[in-house]
């Protein structure tokens, strides 16, 4: 079946940096596209960058622009998501997903366009 696991999250001081892994396995189809998304205390979660497999377009929340990086091992089945310049504004569980296979000839970043979720992982920014 679909799963994706993320993992590297933690604790790090504003201004560093962490490198989130999304590795998934279960995909029949050719092509994907996988987000990342975050939910910090009392807000909605919300999309924060996402690639596709087929092209490798990209597309980041404006906030994340500059900071965060997004890319794929396709040998590896992983999707990372690169943050740099940690913000405490930044700190929220990180959710990899998948986005519904008939829709992935658009990015979206809506949440009920994705199908899988990850079980997400802590982000804290804190000096």
């Amino acid at each position: 079946q679909v799963q994706l696991v993320e993992s590297g999250g933690g604790l790090v001081q504003p201004g560093g940096s962490l490198r989130l892994s999304c590795t998934f396995s279960g995909f029949t189809e050719t092509y994907w596209v996988i987000a990342w998304f975050r939910q910090a205390p009392g807000k909605e979660r919300e999309g924060v960058s996402c690639i596709s497999s087929h092209d490798g377009s990209e597309w980041h929340e404006e906030a994340a622009k500059g900071r965060f990086a997004i890319s794929r091992d396709v040998a590896r089945d992983t999707v990372y998501l690169q943050m740099n310049s940690l913000k405490p504004e930044d700190t929220a569980v990180y959710y990899c997903a998948r986005q519904k296979p008939t829709e992935i000839w658009t990015i979206s970043t809506t949440t009920p366009s994705y199908d899988y979720w990850g079980q997400g992982t802590q982000v804290t920014v804190s000096s």
